[in-house]
């Protein structure tokens, strides 16, 4: 309510400003020495129609911004693409947002418990080989094509049926690890044709030598039309939780994948002229309005170029395939809104912490 207020308010003192400008204008058209050879010939709906495209629109194109946006507080940074750090190594194709590898910028080094983003395409018969991790919380989400998840306990041909050790991937899957004292997995392109195009994103966990752990889920593209769909939520036990209740691997959120950190993920797919609203904070971290939170937003390139969103109503917040936004100063519990702009419809990820 008090936001709304506040819009009203900032609304009626523009249309004041509007109404004062506008019978400035006329008086000043009708008595200026050069009235004679510019405005004496005019009507009054003429000079009306000169006020309105030399004062009002303006004015009006500003109070229409003003009242579109819902987060009055809220700084939003946008991180083009063609800032992000890029390799091509013939089999992969990658993108960082941030430092990562030999690419690094000391102003990009994470945003909050999120440390990585990197956008890659890995040509088929090809893939990362077997790698150790620790420490982090990593994730792959796959876009298209096929990407074969495998621990290095596992012998290629020896796996059995698909479990969170073994896990041929494909568009909406999402691979989730824990490396806490150590993991070692391969994420291999087994496919004799397609490239897997996927995002691999790393969060720094709240706690470091946890239990390694592996989890795999589907989620569906008819559900993220429909709005935004969460994929990961903390661990409910938080950082205190026993061993039971590590093994029981409760998300705060119902239905997505436990997270060791104070981090949510969610993805959608917005169709164009069409909006979703994303709650700051998706009411899993405590009490409303008491919490500081800050989202990252990403626009994969998935619709060669056609897709495009603009974030909050703002002009300066629009984002094209491969671009990013940092989005603080928001509160858990407040809405930022999303609008596809674009030709074709537009997969966002949302990063909140």
């Amino acid at each position: 309510m008090g936001r709304f207020v506040t819009a009203l308010s900032i609304f009626v003192v523009l249309i004041s400003i509007i109404s004062y400008n506008s019978s400035t204008i006329k008086s000043l058209l009708k008595s200026s020495p050069l009235s004679v050879y510019t405005t004496s010939h005019l009507s009054d709906s003429q000079l009306q129609a000169i006020e309105t495209s030399t004062s009002e629109q303006p004015m009006l194109n500003a109070a229409r911004n003003t009242m579109s946006k819902t987060l009055y507080n809220a700084k939003i940074t946008t991180h083009l693409s063609s800032a992000r750090g890029h390799g091509d190594h013939g089999w992969l194709n990658t993108h960082h947002s941030f430092s990562f590898s030999d690419w690094h910028n000391p102003k990009l080094m994470g945003f909050g418990a999120l440390r990585v983003l990197n956008e890659d395409r890995v040509k088929a018969n090809s893939g990362f080989p077997t790698h150790r991790h620790n420490n982090f919380e990593i994730f792959s989400y796959i876009l298209s094509g096929e990407l074969t998840h495998r621990d290095s306990m596992l012998k290629k041909g020896a796996e059995g049926g698909q479990s969170d050790r073994f896990f041929r991937m494909h568009r909406g899957d999402v691979q989730f690890t824990t490396g806490g004292t150590g993991i070692a997995h391969s994420e291999f392109n087994e496919h004799n044709r397609d490239t897997v195009h996927f995002l691999q994103i790393w969060a720094v966990p709240w706690a470091r030598g946890l239990t390694p752990r592996y989890h795999t889920r589907h989620f569906d593209d008819d559900e993220k039309r429909n709005g935004f769909v969460n994929i990961l939520s903390p661990l409910k036990a938080g950082v205190e939780a026993t061993t039971e209740e590590e093994k029981a691997a409760e998300p705060t959120i119902p239905d997505t994948i436990p997270i060791h950190a104070d981090l949510v993920m969610a993805a959608g797919i917005i169709a164009p002229g069409a909006e979703f609203e994303w709650t700051i904070g998706a009411k899993a971290t405590g009490a409303e309005g008491a919490t500081k939170r800050k989202v990252y937003i990403h626009l994969p390139m998935t619709k060669g170029g056609k897709s495009k969103i603009r974030l909050d109503g703002r002009e300066d917040a629009e984002l094209e395939e491969g671009d990013g936004a940092f989005v603080e100063d928001v509160t858990a519990g407040d809405s930022l809104v999303v609008e596809s702009i674009g030709e074709e419809e537009a997969e966002v990820i949302v990063l909140d912490n």
